[in-house]
């Protein structure tokens, strides 16, 4: 029996010491998924079929660049933008919603434009909202979202779905796009990649649209701390306006709490609520509950205010929206959000060093709503209602 037991741990330690350094990265990232990642129920996502199914591919893998592609893939079974790695290739596919400037929807089996970047390159290539697409370079469009649905379910959820036509239509870093419109019965190409978007490269604009209406517009830069110098002046700058606007409609990369906090302090006079976390403390199947708080800073804005956002309003900036909201301290115009899910925290893997970000803790509005659910007061079908909103106000 003592033999048998020997031989049995020789085989599982040679077993151990066979894999490559790709096979204990995998393993360990699938492992990290399982105790860290707070959405596998909320998205029931088959973590154990997952490893089933790239675990043989993963022994298969030779070179980092073929670990990176790989990994790729396995994080498409979480089909959401807030779970990425922190490098990519030429041949990766762009982040969204960070990489994406058009938002495209299926109606039955027909592929629609719902939505443009406003400045980035599919507007100003000539794209039109409503607009059919019927190829997506040189091909259709259904054929091409295989490569991003998740392979552990055969049954995609709308969120599913959604996500592989975001991935699809960002295209890749070393592939212009060539994007091919029915037209009235004609089809026409339109190339997004050929032109350079006209987004500010300013922390944020600030313009007066009325004689009691003004404006702030952040350019995507909520993970910057010079961010809120440049706010509080502005907002300085607007204290005897009736009407603020808050524009977080190009806000894709997110943020972070300290820069939110700080913008949502400038209106509120006492301390508030204005966002929940949840997080599992899976070894024990219990939970972590708590509020995150905004305190008063520096003179407050007492007038109405009116926050803008999108399909390109991503993490901090949906928490912003809902903490507005929450508080009941704005009007919260656009439409559905990013969805980003959850709070991330980041991972290195021991092997290959590859860094990755994922979903650790859950967040809702103070209402209870899961952040990703939220929609906006007034609720548009587009960034061009949203903006029409701007010339109704006084």
């Amino acid at each position: 029996m003592k033999q048998i037991f020997i031989y049995l741990l020789l085989l599982l330690s040679l077993n151990v010491y066979s894999q490559t350094k790709y096979e204990k990265d995998f393993i360990e990232f699938w492992n990290d998924i399982k105790s860290n990642y707070a959405y596998l129920d909320q998205q029931k996502i088959d973590w154990n079929k997952v490893r089933e199914i790239y675990e043989p591919e993963a022994q298969e893998i030779k070179n980092n660049d073929e670990f990176i592609q790989f990994m790729e893939s396995v994080l498409n079974e979480l089909y959401n933008g807030h779970n990425i790695l922190n490098i990519n290739l030429d041949v990766s596919n762009k982040v969204v919603p960070i990489g994406q400037d058009i938002r495209v929807e299926q109606i039955q089996e027909k592929y629609f434009i719902s939505d443009l970047r406003k400045d980035a390159g599919a507007e100003l290539s000539g794209l039109k909202i409503g607009q059919e697409i019927i190829r997506f370079n040189g091909k259709s469009v259904k054929e091409q979202l295989v490569n991003f649905f998740p392979k552990h379910t055969n049954s995609y959820s709308s969120e599913m779905k959604q996500y592989t036509l975001d991935m699809l239509f960002a295209g890749k870093h070393n592939t212009k796009r060539v994007i091919t419109i029915n037209q009235n019965g004609i089809e026409k190409d339109f190339y997004p990649d050929n032109l350079k978007a006209k987004i500010s490269s300013a922390l944020l604009d600030q313009k007066i649209l009325s004689k009691k209406t003004a404006y702030i517009k952040i350019n995507n830069s909520l993970f910057d701390n010079n961010l809120i110098a440049e706010f509080d002046k502005a907002v300085d700058e607007f204290l005897n306006y009736e009407n603020i606007v808050i524009d977080l409609t190009e806000t894709p990369n997110g943020g972070n709490t300290t820069v939110g906090r700080s913008i949502m302090g400038r209106f509120i006079s006492k301390t508030m609520p204005y966002q929940q976390h949840e997080f599992d403390e899976k070894e024990f199947e219990t939970k972590r509950m708590w509020l995150e708080y905004v305190t008063p800073r520096k003179k407050q804005f007492k007038g109405k205010v009116f926050i803008l956002v999108g399909h390109w309003t991503g993490s901090m900036g949906e928490g912003i929206a809902i903490g507005f909201d929450g508080m009941k301290r704005a009007k919260v115009v656009g439409t559905k959000m990013a969805g980003l899910i959850g709070a991330v925290n980041n991972f290195v893997l021991t092997e290959t060093k590859l860094r990755y970000q994922i979903a650790t803790e859950r967040l809702y509005h103070i209402d209870g709503t899961p952040r990703e659910n939220y929609r906006p007061t007034v609720l548009t079908k587009n960034t061009n209602e949203t903006n029409e909103f701007l010339n109704k106000l006084p």
